[in-house]
């Protein structure tokens, strides 16, 4: 059948436009076909798409929240109405097994609900003034224009993950998802224009590439950037914002460990470390990418592991599997990169390492589910952060060494501690140099929660009070009401 070519793929003002830019082809990563062709917004593109947003902001702030709530709230029933629909482009384009596909679906339309709640509750505060007769308001005040820039793996949800924020606070955005797997954004921009009466301009669009994400993070329009992917393309984001201060809000991934203390039920830790480990086919951020388990219990917690990672069912995303592919050629490729250079430095895989046998797993970008033994600290496999359903587990001898090699990364947003001892897992709390920490479960944030990373796993954060602070700024007005 002929390729699907999106040439309106931008959305800007309330209207969709034609990008004018080069074509990017959309992969089925299941079978390599080209899914779509989405066209690529140019540097005048982003600049009409921001100019549309800082024409339309003003009126929207001044909007009362409990409007700016209503319509978030319309979104999110938008989005559940639709669920079908955008979970199968998820599936299409990110290649996710369709019940993970459905719950990225709803987890889009609560974080919409959840943002809208605080329509009520933004807060400032009031301070007595130095003088008689005056007092000071601290007011929350929207920041502007804020460029949200989303992954491949999460497209639908981490969008949700920054509109409602940024729109109850009273900022107008302009989105840009990823070149890997537009579609599902592009759909949900188009039931958004046929079904809501949004203002035009509070949100806009633009597809393309890396070059389109970099117009859109130097535009003198844009006075946030709220960006989630890879640590690399963070920190040239931070680089590009700094000649105008630009502010960012940076989430760039991590190198999660997860802690079986011998007291640990092995049950319990075996499954929900496969859980972390292979949902979306290991490419989430928080996944538990590497494991320490306590010598007394490593012989029987890798015999359970291994036993639970070869019964994960990988095949069609549309059927009943596990895990699905790989997302595209680059992520299938670093994931065998990684396999090959573990075992060049001396560990030893124990299950998978590669692509599936069968001639249904010829093409795509399919890969098993990998656990790698015999793994030291200091390989590359322990400390670079792979995106795949790799697993490398190593024995430790007491708490000391298991933090010790835990916290030796580059990386700190999640980390996982299984154990019954109280003064484990309080010390592991402790001493843990991670922004979320999952004890005695798998991975899975809540939207009322705090989702941050130390060190080069980003800056700022998202969801709840916090996150949603990050898109507003702090405006002090001094009341002199008697001279």
């Amino acid at each position: 059948m002929p390729t699907r070519v999106i040439d309106e793929s931008c959305y800007i003002g309330g209207t969709f436009r034609a990008a004018s830019g080069d074509g990017i082809d959309v992969f089925n990563p299941c079978n390599e076909d080209v899914l779509a062709t989405v066209a690529s917004a140019t540097a005048a593109e982003v600049a009409a798409a921001t100019a549309a947003a800082n024409q339309a902001r003003r009126d929207w702030a001044r909007l009362p929240s409990m409007v700016r709530g209503r319509y978030l709230r319309q979104m999110a029933d938008l989005v559940e109405a639709h669920k079908d629909d955008l979970s199968r482009c998820l599936v299409q384009e990110v290649g996710k097994p369709a019940s993970q596909a459905s719950g990225e679906v709803d987890a889009a339309a609560n974080f919409l609900r959840y943002n809208a709640e605080w329509d009520r509750r933004l807060e400032g505060e009031v301070l007595p003034g130095e003088v008689a007769g005056e007092v000071i308001n601290l007011l929350r005040a929207p920041i502007g224009v804020v460029a949200a820039i989303c992954p491949w793996n999460g497209p639908l949800a981490v969008l949700c993950r920054k509109l409602g924020p940024a729109l109850i606070t009273g900022n107008t955005v302009v989105a840009k998802p990823s070149e890997i797997s537009p579609l599902a954004t592009v759909e949900l921009f188009r039931l958004i224009d046929q079904h809501l009466d949004l203002p035009p301009g509070v949100i806009n669009l633009v597809t393309g590439a890396g070059a389109t994400g970099a117009a859109l993070a130097i535009d003198e329009g844009v006075s946030m950037v709220s960006f989630t992917g890879h640590r690399d393309t963070g920190k040239a984001i931070m680089a590009a914002a700094v000649p105008r201060l630009t502010r960012v809000a940076l989430e760039l991934g991590g190198k999660a460990p997860a802690i079986v203390w011998r007291d640990a039920d092995l049950d319990l830790a075996v499954s929900a470390i496969a859980t972390a480990r292979h949902r979306n086919s290991g490419q989430v951020c928080t996944s538990a990418e590497r494991v320490f388990v306590h010598e007394d219990v490593f012989e029987p917690f890798v015999k359970g592991y291994v036993g639970a990672v070869e019964a994960l069912r990988v095949g069609d995303p549309f059927g009943s599997a596990d895990m699905g592919p790989l997302a595209s050629a680059a992520q299938f490729d670093k994931s065998a990169a990684a396999v090959t250079a573990a075992v060049d430095e001396g560990a030893r895989v124990i299950t998978g390492g590669g692509r599936p046998p069968g001639a249904g797993f010829a093409r795509g970008y399919w890969f098993q589910p990998t656990v790698l033994q015999d793994v030291q600290p200091g390989m590359r496999v322990m400390r670079e952060e792979t995106f795949g359903p790799i697993t490398p587990v190593m024995p430790v001898s007491s708490i000391e060494q298991a933090l010790e090699f835990a916290n030796d990364s580059r990386y700190g947003l999640s980390a996982y501690v299984f154990s019954r001892d109280y003064q484990a897992v309080m010390t592991a709390v402790e001493d843990l140099e991670f922004g979320e920490i999952y004890v005695n479960r798998t991975l899975g944030e809540s939207r009322h929660a705090h989702h941050a990373g130390f060190r080069e796993s980003g800056i700022g954060g998202e969801d709840g009070k916090w996150g949603l602070l990050r898109y507003t700024q702090i405006k002090t007005v001094y009341h002199r009401f008697s001279w």
